[in-house]
């Protein structure tokens, strides 16, 4: 059932901005986007938060890993559980920890319990393949941001940024047939995007984010404080290349100094000059930039981006995608192509030494922990 013809598979996503679960369909066959179908969010209460948010940079072993994990599951089950007709979910886990050159990289979420839970395989531990193979592990939406440019019919090199709480670029072209092809995609992490601006909501307003940007737009962007952040010699790295979530957490502390709005949007400029520094990267540059994540919602973000930019940023709602889904969506999609063999990254997404196709699949019968 699972090796040919179209399926429709259930794709779960839990970013590292720790907010809570996006979840949704799409119909493939593991290269086309044939169709979408329903989708949901579960946010993570404020309790669950708290114990995500103490797991973060702890590695498998610990208390603090367990309880994250628990919470990743059963909040994963709540909301995977309300669809009807899917054949294959893609779980993608919460990400505490990601050392690719190190340790490796760490999602918690054990897939096999899902499996069992919702009585449907489940693809999971997508990452850890290739980092075995000399990867970064992420990004690992550029297969599916290939896809969504074969979608919307694009014939030029463009550019998919997804802004969560770390940025990453997908430069595409669509002129290729497949996306491992050489030349196809090019993506890397651009650097910080709303992690840091949420924590520091969460410090000093105790609030979520800076919604609408509201706080930011009140304030003046520090251009010395900006300056000593572009100075980091990641920007200067070659791609491919990733971050942890909290790889930039310094950040705060540049901006411990400035009052709250002056903070918020030097953050938010620091986001925007991520990106502009990663175009220095792209083989040629992108007729467009197609922005999702959560900072597509942030006026002030996407008025810095276009302000920095010299071409034009718009979100990917504008060409019929949807932004609040579009990770959750990928990962039913890789889903589909590790359950046949269809490489799921290449050297152009994580420097993996050769395409590999990553993940394990779980079928309900075999229970959990196998």
């Amino acid at each position: 059932m699972l090796t040919r013809g179209r399926l429709r598979a259930l794709g779960a996503m839990s970013g590292t901005s720790l907010d809570g679960v996006d979840a949704a369909m799409v119909e493939t066959d593991g290269h086309a986007i044939l169709g979408f179908g329903a989708s949901a969010y579960r946010p993570y209460t404020a309790e669950e938060q708290a114990i995500l948010h103490a797991a973060r940079g702890h590695w498998p072993g610990t208390p603090e890993v367990a309880a994250a994990a628990a919470v990743v599951e059963a909040a994963h089950l709540e909301v995977l559980a309300g669809f009807e007709g899917a054949q294959l979910v893609g779980f993608h886990g919460q990400t505490l920890a990601h050392e690719p050159q190190g340790r490796g990289t760490h999602q918690a979420g054990d897939g096999a319990r899902l499996a069992a839970g919702l009585g449907l395989p489940v693809v999971w531990d997508f990452r850890s393949a290739d980092v075995r193979q000399g990867g970064e592990g992420a990004p690992l939406a550029p297969f599916y941001h290939f896809a969504c440019a074969k979608w919307i019919g694009a014939e030029r090199p463009l550019a998919f940024l997804n802004l969560g709480g770390v940025g990453n670029l997908t430069w595409v072209d669509p002129r290729h047939a497949r996306p491992e092809e050489a030349g196809a995609i090019l993506a890397f992490d651009t650097g910080p995007a709303n992690a840091p601006l949420n924590d520091l909501m969460r410090a000093r307003r105790g609030a979520p984010l800076d919604r609408d940007g509201a706080l930011a737009a009140q304030g003046e962007v520090a251009q010395e404080v900006l300056a000593a952040f572009l100075a980091a010699p990641y920007f200067r790295r070659l791609p491919p290349k990733s971050l942890d979530r909290d790889a930039f957490a310094e950040m705060i502390a540049l901006v411990g100094d400035l009052g709250d709005a002056d903070a918020a949007a030097t953050l938010t400029a620091m986001a925007a000059w991520s990106v502009r520094c990663a175009m220095a990267h792209c083989p040629m540059p992108p007729e467009r930039v197609l922005v999702t994540g959560g900072g597509r919602r942030n006026p002030v973000m996407m008025a810095m981006l276009g302000a920095v930019l010299d071409c034009p940023v718009m979100a990917v709602e504008d060409m019929g995608l949807d932004g609040d889904m579009l990770e959750a969506q990928a990962f039913g999609y890789l889903a589909v192509r590790v359950a046949r063999g269809l490489p799921t990254s290449c050297p152009g997404t994580t420097g993996v030494r050769a395409a590999v196709s990553g993940g394990v699949l779980s079928r309900p019968m075999e229970g959990a922990g196998t």
